[in-house]
């Protein structure tokens, strides 16, 4: 059997799993699942699963994304099983974090052959990475992990420095995503449900000092974030959140949020998409007693890796706004997915427009982007855990 018929016959096999999964009596459920509407189209839904095997590179959705004039996208690296976040260290190399199909870490040089190679395998949930002089950061589930002098030991990482290892766990919403500011490490940990009110270790933004000490919560009311960055000009923290799923088809939307204040409460689970109130955890509440999303991304867009654009390739209009991957809704019946661009409006907003499209064919999926990162040359990186692959976007003028 070839290797695309052996891909396709697995895909196959998960598909009919996730599907069964779907379908058991409600005391099995999981925790997604909770909400569901008892029809049968509703039945049929379950979280997309990446392909087992990664998409061979003459088969990858390159060609088939459009992008603005004087933009070109080409295939950067294939065979990157799972690829989810993206840092680069002081050396060159590009690391790249997996979920639930790669548990694993890559390094991959930016320069020759971007071949990856595996530093840190069957780790359950290395999904959080970050890269800050000289230590590559890695947050599971459970723990966030310091690997100090990471490039010089690419064969052999050793034995990490254990930050944090006090970590909630858990199945829904537990993968983490990490940056570092100010010498101060913050992550995020998501609720542990679709719906519930969670606990004080839940559904917050996060921060540290670098050695795991002086943890603080910087906002609540976090349903899932899968990325956050810093704006570069004032050093405002903006992310991105993920709406809970079942209430409709078209409601509510992913938000990207502002932080305006310390520990502000962005409504989660009381107040959906700064205009909602839930049907279930929303007596008595009031939406307006809650920060407001600075935009709303669409419904279920399975907002993930947000990143300011740092570089100079591209236009001006460019310099300055942040990069959003929408990686695509699992529980909504017409499937979408982009690369969409905001651009702060100065007043705690932002203004959302679609950069990069061509992920969903046939409403099925070629590609999901996840995470960014800009190269020195000022190209951009994006990475696809659907396809198994990082692409990158430059500028080379009308």
């Amino acid at each position: 059997m070839t290797p695309i018929r052996q891909r396709a016959a697995l895909a196959v096999l998960l598909f009919a799993a996730t599907a069964a999964w779907a379908q058991q009596p409600p005391a099995d459920e999981p925790g997604w699942a909770r909400g569901r509407p008892k029809t049968e189209a509703a039945a049929r839904m379950a979280p997309v699963p990446a392909f087992p095997i990664p998409t061979a590179a003459d088969q990858l959705p390159t060609a088939r994304f459009k992008l603005p004039p004087g933009f070109k996208v080409e295939t950067w690296a294939s065979g990157v099983l799972d690829a989810r976040a993206l840092r680069q260290g002081a050396k060159g190399n590009v690391f790249v974090s997996t979920l639930f199909v790669g548990n694993k870490v890559y390094a991959i040089p930016e320069k020759g052959k971007h071949d990856p190679k595996t530093i840190i395998d069957k780790m359950e949930f290395a999904t959080g990475i970050e890269y800050y002089k000289g230590s590559l950061y890695v947050a599971t589930h459970k723990q966030i992990l310091r690997y100090d002098n990471a490039e010089d030991k690419l064969d052999n990482l050793g034995a990490p420095v254990v930050l944090n290892d006090k970590l909630p766990g858990g199945q829904d919403h537990s993968w983490r995503y990490l940056r570092i500011h100010n010498d101060k490490l913050y992550y995020a940990v998501g609720a542990p449900c679709n719906l519930c009110d969670p606990d004080d270790a839940h559904a917050r933004i996060f921060r540290m000092n670098l050695d795991g000490s002086g943890i603080e919560t910087v906002a609540r009311g976090v349903r899932n974030t899968v990325g956050f960055d810093f704006d570069p000009k004032t050093g405002d923290l903006w992310f991105t959140d993920n709406g809970r799923d079942w209430f409709s088809e078209s409601l509510p939307n992913d938000e990207l949020n502002h932080i305006t204040a310390k520990d502000q409460h962005f409504g989660f689970p009381y107040c959906h998409q700064g205009n909602i109130l839930d049907g279930e955890f929303g007596w008595g509440k009031n939406c307006d007693d809650y920060a407001k999303p600075a935009a709303l991304l669409g419904p279920h867009a399975g907002s993930l890796g947000l990143t300011f654009y740092r570089g100079k390739m591209f236009p001006p209009k460019y310099q300055g706004a942040m990069f959003i991957a929408r990686h695509g809704p699992w529980n909504r019946t017409i499937k979408y997915a982009d690369i969409a661009v905001a651009w702060p409006d100065g007043k705690g907003g932002a203004r959302v427009e679609p950069f990069m499209t061509g992920f969903v064919e046939n409403n099925a999926y070629l590609g999901r982007p996840v995470d960014f990162l800009v190269l020195k040359d000022g190209s951009m990186l994006v990475s696809d855990d659907h396809a198994g692959a990082i692409y990158r976007i430059s500028y080379g003028g009308r």
